[in-house]
């Protein structure tokens, strides 16, 4: 009897790893993510059973609960698959959810998936790290669990690292506020990217003395720094690097 934590990826079916399609293909039961792709779950076959814990306004199960579930489940069928968007230790809970089950003794597998911190960035044409322009990247939460608690943005302002900011949608005027007021530069670029690797996908363009003006919808990635304002897929951008000698 095993429960295994499976990283669904960004979105698309296309990339999730050979072993997550078959654990996904095969699966009994299937505690599946809010943000997991309508692509991926028709992977999963018809008479499994699905259990949407996905957190909402509203109707969230709480993570005690879930553990709990996996861990009764863990204990009376043979293959579970918990199923995260992106990847299940990138912001995921995989680790809280790792440690119930240990304390549980329920036997349990980690599969790694392709973390949407980078993937969604590279699909839009968007390097997070750029030899000549950013030698470093930070992947940071925008939501903190506990209102009692902040992320130090002025400590993010400073380190000239391109930022990755998840669940950052709804407090996206506060962030680029804090950031502004520890010295970031008004036209640094950020680019808002929702539903990334999705047929749906959308990018907007903006810089950060714009962002609070933005109409930001979760699910939603967005990049902060000079990388930003790449779009790789357009050869003009390239050109444009060239010309600037960065």
């Amino acid at each position: 009897m095993t429960v295994f934590l499976v990283g669904a990826g960004p979105g698309s079916a296309d990339l999730l790893t050979v072993k997550a399609h078959r654990l996904i293909s095969t699966a009994q039961v299937v505690v599946h993510d809010r943000l997991v792709s309508n692509e991926i779950m028709a992977l999963i076959p018809a008479n499994a059973e699905r259990i949407d814990v996905g957190k909402r306004a509203g109707g969230s199960h709480t993570q005690v609960l879930i553990n709990e579930l996996l861990v009764t489940l863990g204990r009376n069928h043979q293959h579970v698959v918990r199923l995260k968007g992106g990847d299940p230790f990138v912001f995921g809970r995989g680790g809280e959810e790792a440690e119930a089950l240990i304390k549980a003794g329920v036997s349990f597998e980690i599969v790694p998936g392709i973390s949407s911190a980078f993937s969604v960035p590279a699909i839009a044409g968007i390097p997070v790290t750029h030899r000549r322009i950013a030698r470093a990247v930070t992947v940071v939460t925008g939501h903190c669990e506990d209102p009692n608690e902040s992320v130090d943005w002025s400590a993010h302002a400073k380190t000239g690292a391109t930022l990755v900011v998840l669940m950052g949608t709804a407090n996206l005027p506060k962030i680029s506020a804090d950031l502004l007021g520890a010295g970031m530069k008004p036209n640094t670029p950020v680019a808002i990217i929702h539903n990334g690797t999705r047929a749906d996908q959308t990018i907007s363009r903006l810089t950060l003395a714009e962002a609070h003006l933005a109409e930001a919808q979760a699910p939603s990635i967005i990049v902060i720094g000079e990388t930003a304002g790449l779009d790789l897929r357009d050869p003009s951008t390239v050109h444009e690097l060239i010309a600037s000698g960065s």
